[in-house]
């Protein structure tokens, strides 16, 4: 591997890396389906806001979301709708070896 592709594969780990946590896909479940306030999301998550603000900060250093701020709320959403298609992606694969496993006990 060379170093280009070694730095490629570093920023790709460190966008799985962000995504890495329940709470935090979660979050861009749900931001797939449009924008939130860091307060929706709390409530959603069911976490305090100190916490989901954390999820955020890691997500938005990984370039996985964007911040606007309307008068003292802040607005949340994905800087790409393809993650959302790299959600759907993943539960394919999860569908997919559940359905191995189970042919695999049906032998």
């Amino acid at each position: 591997m060379n170093k280009r592709e070694q730095t490629r594969s570093a920023e790709v780990a460190a966008v799985f890396k962000a995504l890495g946590h329940p709470s935090r896909t979660f979050i861009v479940e749900t931001l797939a389906r449009g924008e939130r306030s860091v307060c929706e999301l709390s409530e959603m998550v069911g976490a305090d806001v100190s916490t989901v603000s954390r999820h955020l900060a890691l997500l938005r250093e990984a370039g996985i979301i964007v911040s606007r701020k309307d008068g003292t709320t802040v607005y949340y959403s994905l800087t790409c709708n393809c993650l959302g298609q790299m959600i759907d992606g993943v539960e394919n694969v999860i569908r997919m070896k559940a359905e191995r496993q189970s042919a695999a006990l049906a032998v």
